[in-house]
């Protein structure tokens, strides 16, 4: 995000704040409850906003996190495109001995 963005996203908070602060006036509420009300929902809004961000740093869903998937799937992919037919059969060998090897170990632990 560039700074520009985020100037313009504190502006755009800002100005929401008086916007809800009027509509509230406009609604019957003095100024002072007006006031209060519409703070009230700003920094609601804030909290709110801040717990998602929170949930996508817990659950590694952010957009560093996804675009290094999807680089890391794109070089195994390339790197399976170039592999040979016989050691792209050799690899699925060890890849299914390596699996029965887990189920066995799995089942003996069971």
């Amino acid at each position: 995000m560039r700074r520009i963005d985020v100037i313009g996203i504190g502006i755009g908070i800002f100005a929401a704040g008086g916007v809800i602060y009027l509509f509230l006036q406009a609604f019957g509420l003095d100024s002072l409850s007006a006031g209060v009300w519409s703070q009230a929902i700003l920094v609601a809004g804030l909290v709110g906003w801040t717990l998602t961000y929170l949930f996508r740093v817990l659950t590694k869903n952010m957009t560093y996190n996804q675009q290094r998937r999807d680089y890391e799937d794109a070089i195994l992919q390339k790197r399976l495109d170039e592999m040979a037919p016989e050691e792209l059969e050799k690899l699925l060998s060890e890849v299914e001995q390596e699996k029965q090897t887990k189920q066995t170990k799995a089942q003996k632990k069971a």
